[in-house]
């Protein structure tokens, strides 16, 4: 299915019923895909590097109430959530209560400053503007599952000039839980199903990019193939996508 040329070997372990494996994993230099039926992309770490905006837009809102937390933290915790279930998190780390109220209030402020922020400008991630216009131009279904809200996502992607790629955009207002559970992706596949029922026939030929641990379960558990990018976290700590490269501009469709 795939022709790769060697960049870096390295091992990592994988958990195993009867104990830990090691496991070889490549990062490739270039990586040739087979086309898929269908291409659904995350988008915060896969498209834009926004994670760090993400991060300070938290931090305005949290250190004030005196439950901030550092960028490691962050990365290791709260990477893929939605901001729900990331203010939920933070709150309940350090043992204090949050109604639903509170919570909207939060994600509202949230929001608020990060749009705030993005109006300075975005820069997509090497490849991924002519990945993104080649594979539409050729008809390919694309779709977006993310953690962020809608809001946080479409004037970036009009900053960018791709908005026309993406019919379907499932976010986090499309859900009710975020990543690591699948229901985001089964959603995303089942609205590329209905809309292409010609080109579309079932997840396993059906390929996400991810570049979290987090991101990369909720595909896998919603029955898709996953090519995961080191965009955010390195290959070893990526191990269950089926592919791995450092970068979408390595990454061809044939």
């Amino acid at each position: 299915m795939i022709r790769t040329i060697r960049k870096e070997t390295f091992f990592a372990e994988r958990s195993v019923a009867n104990g830990v494996v090691p496991v070889l994993l490549l990062v490739m230099q270039s990586l040739t895909v087979s086309r898929p039926e269908a291409v659904i992309f995350d988008f915060d770490g896969v498209i834009v590097d926004t994670e760090p905006l993400h991060y300070r837009s938290f931090q305005e809102v949290l250190d004030p109430l005196g439950i901030g937390f550092p960028w490691p933290e962050y990365v290791k915790t709260y990477m893929g959530f939605d901001d729900r279930d990331a203010f939920l998190e933070a709150f309940r780390a350090r043992g204090k209560e949050l109604d639903e109220q509170g919570l909207q209030a939060l994600v509202a402020s949230k929001s608020k400053i990060f749009q705030e922020v993005i109006r300075q400008g975005v820069t997509a991630y090497p490849g991924v503007v002519r990945n993104l216009t080649s594979l539409h131009a050729s008809g390919l279904p694309l779709a977006i599952c993310s953690g962020a809200l809608r809001s946080d996502i479409t004037p970036i992607l009009a900053q960018l000039g791709i908005a026309h790629c993406f019919r379907h955009i499932i976010t986090a207002d499309d859900v009710r839980k975020s990543k690591p559970d699948p229901e985001c992706y089964s959603l995303a596949f089942h609205r590329l199903l209905h809309a292409h029922p010609s080109l579309v026939s079932s997840p396993g030929k059906c390929l996400a990019i991810e570049d979290t641990p987090a991101g990369i379960r909720a595909a896998k558990l919603a029955g898709l193939n996953v090519l995961a990018v080191t965009n955010s976290y390195s290959g070893k700590e990526l191990t269950e996508a089926d592919y791995l490269t450092d970068s979408l501009e390595n990454v061809r469709f044939s």
